[in-house]
């Protein structure tokens, strides 16, 4: 018998709003993620630390744990803190880092996770995986996706405007993903997830689209909405193929030759995305995409973030390295220095200044 249904690894609950961060307790206790309210919440000592003074009255029975950052020793530390607490969840109130840190220990000790990002700097809030810095660079873990996610869209607009901007760049960089995802079916046969590829392609055209910017809470919302439906597709497709391609090999070529200089990982998707439409032909799609970051106050160019065009052209050339066994539009196009060169002053001249 065929099988007609499956079961798709999401959130049990997605609230975006402005206040969201005050029905916090609320919340989890009407979706029954927890009746008691004995909660292990994880926090910056930052802005964190701030936010805990207005949570901490509707959350009584919760303990709280500062994270010093956001690599593995981190996370380690924190599920070693939490474990034996008997907890009904944990609560990742905080940036990327804290929220990944989270992840991977709530995994480490069984226990749900409850998503709570102070901004929307990328994808990763609502993903099946954690980032962590560790001895070697960077790893990325496998975990379970969130049951919950909370997201106040009053806390986020007051978050620096950088980390919007970097949430647009990753959530735009979809396009180009799928993009990739497509030419490598074409051409290498890859089997293509079109439930996530849909998810991530209607999250990314819906952040180019609008007409908003990042103070207005219409697009916050539909940017927020984004970074979660791309986390699900990733869940999805079970890899991070909905959301990543050429772009995502791009920045981390940037990380990987410029550990110290790199720019925001949304910044550098964004660009990546916009020269990797240019190089499949995609012209207008290249200038569009390019207008609307300007728009945001995202880069297009690589000076715009602190690099030589020079350095560039080095970052294209190796970014394949960085992801061995995926198939984007750099492999099938396998270019050399001088043939980037004469691209990239195609590209200048396709943007505009």
């Amino acid at each position: 018998m065929p099988v007609l249904t499956r079961l798709i690894p999401s959130p049990v609950v997605v609230d975006i709003r402005a206040g969201a961060l005050d029905d916090l307790g609320c919340v989890l206790a009407d979706e029954r993620i927890s009746h008691s309210g004995k909660l292990a919440v994880a926090v910056s000592g930052g802005s964190g630390a701030r936010l805990r003074e207005r949570v901490a009255p509707s959350l009584p029975g919760a303990d709280w744990f500062e994270v010093g950052g956001g690599t593995l020793d981190d996370a380690i530390k924190l599920a070693g803190a939490m474990k034996g607490g008997h907890y009904d969840a944990v609560v990742g109130l905080g940036g990327g880092k804290i929220i990944d840190c989270a992840k991977f220990a709530a995994a480490r000790i069984g226990l749900p996770l409850v998503a709570v990002p102070t901004n929307l700097a990328h994808d990763g809030l609502c993903s099946p995986v954690a980032t962590l810095d560790n001895d070697a660079g960077r790893g990325s873990y496998g975990v379970p996706n969130p049951i919950a996610v909370v997201i106040d869209l009053d806390v986020v607009r007051a978050a620096p405007a950088r980390f919007v901007r970097a949430g647009i760049g990753d959530a735009v960089s979809n396009v180009s993903a799928i993009a990739d995802w497509e030419l490598a079916n074409r051409v290498k046969g890859e089997k293509i997830d079109g439930l996530a590829a849909a998810m991530a392609r209607q999250a990314g055209e819906a952040v180019l689209r609008h007409p908003g910017g990042i103070g207005d809470n219409d697009f916050l919302q539909v940017l927020a909405e984004a970074l979660v439906l791309t986390g699900i597709a990733m869940s999805v497709s079970g890899d991070s193929r909905p959301a990543s391609g050429a772009c995502h090999e791009i920045n981390h070529a940037f990380d990987l030759l410029f550990p110290t200089r790199a720019a925001s990982h949304g910044e550098q998707c964004g660009l990546g995305a916009a020269f990797a439409m240019f190089l499949r032909g995609a012209h207008e799609e290249s200038a569009q995409m390019a207008e609307v970051l300007r728009r945001h106050g995202l880069p297009v160019l690589p000076e715009e973030i602190g690099f030589t065009p020079e350095e560039f052209f080095r970052a294209v050339e190796f970014a394949p390295q960085t992801r061995p066994g995926r198939y984007t539009i750099l492999e099938h196009l396998d270019l050399k220095t001088d043939q980037i060169k004469d691209l990239y002053a195609d590209y200048v001249k396709a943007i505009g200044s």
